[in-house]
């Protein structure tokens, strides 16, 4: 199976709503009267970003999943993507299952490939994502990190750490029951881009990012780019943590447990959530939970942004907690 005959049988379909799709040079892409393009574009290396033994219809999934991820903490709705793939060899059992994960995920938010290019080479998966914004008044109505204002509350949609959690047991560094491994691998391989959240946060939330490297690592770009400083409650973010309910409950029953400092660490600093974390005035924490309803995401406050510079941590009593935690640097 050559290069186009690949395009052709995995790729190609007909275009809803791009002018022009595969099939040209270029794409061509008309966002709505009123609207600016938001782009992002994001990466996936083998042995890097995943491993060689996740279903292919999960990694297609995930491919698309972290772009979309981006367009919802801009608050963007997805309009279309391309597809640059670098795989060893032409391996139709394998394309078959990815590519059905990564085209089910786009249907289901409306967001079609429109072009791209394929190669040989070491397992590469490079997706550019297009995605529109309102700009009402001449204003764009797109969430950005630099608008988080003193007084603040902070908040972060979904679970975090579960991914973590899987990746040290693939690892071998933590051992955990079955359906406990099962549900984490879930949030690792196959997370949940939250765009209706997104969507239904424009023109409430004063800053987003989503989660990839880490909660506090991703809030220190808001921190930085706002100028501010925040106070986080590490007591509620290890509560979410999905698998932490199961041994809480289980009140010293299983022989192996992860560390209270392992949980803290992976809530805090674990990465790959792609959950949203943002800023709203406390005036507006009925139209947050209101927007959590609507977009059927749960949310949970987790601190406040403060006028004084720098990240503070504290305990469910309030008591400092020491700041030892690094979130994920490529080239740190």
């Amino acid at each position: 199976m050559g290069e186009f005959d690949l395009i052709e049988r995995y790729f190609k379909r007909p275009t809803a709503r791009a002018a022009l799709g595969i099939g040209d040079d270029c794409a061509l892409l008309q966002p709505s009267p009123g609207t600016q393009l938001a782009i992002s574009c994001d990466m996936l290396v083998e042995g890097r970003h995943f491993l060689s033994t996740i279903d292919p219809f999960r990694l297609g999934h995930k491919a698309l999943a972290v772009n979309l991820s981006d367009l919802a903490a801009c608050g963007a709705k997805p309009l279309a993507f391309t597809l640059a793939l670098a795989l060893p060899r032409a391996d139709e059992a394998w394309l078959a299952p990815f590519s059905q994960g990564l085209l089910a995920l786009a249907d289901a938010h409306n967001c079609e490939l429109i072009g791209g290019d394929t190669t040989q080479g070491p397992l590469n998966i490079c997706i550019t994502v297009f995605g529109e914004v309102p700009v009402v008044g001449g204003r764009s109505q797109a969430l950005l990190r630099s608008g988080a204002q003193a007084g603040d509350d902070l908040y972060v949609s979904g679970t975090v750490g579960d991914a973590r959690l899987a990746l040290e047991v693939f690892r071998g560094t933590v051992s955990v029951p079955a359906p406990v491994f099962d549900s984490a691998r879930l949030r690792l391989e196959q997370p949940t881009p939250r765009v209706a959240l997104g969507l239904a946060l424009r023109g409430l939330a004063t800053s987003a990012i989503d989660i990839s490297d880490g909660l506090l690592g991703d809030l220190g770009h808001i921190l930085k780019q706002s100028g501010v400083g925040a106070t986080v409650d590490t007591e509620t973010t290890t509560n979410l943590i999905a698998a932490y309910a199961y041994y809480t409950g289980a009140r010293g029953q299983l022989d192996l447990k992860p560390s209270p400092e392992q949980w803290l660490g992976w809530s805090l600093a674990g990465g790959d959530d792609y959950e949203l974390l943002f800023t709203a005035p406390p005036a507006a924490r009925d139209l947050v939970a209101a927007a959590a309803l609507a977009s059927q995401t749960p949310v949970t406050h987790i601190g406040h942004i403060s006028r004084e510079r720098g990240l503070r941590l504290v305990d469910g009593d309030g008591q400092s907690v020491a700041n030892t935690f690094t979130s994920f640097d490529h080239f740190a």
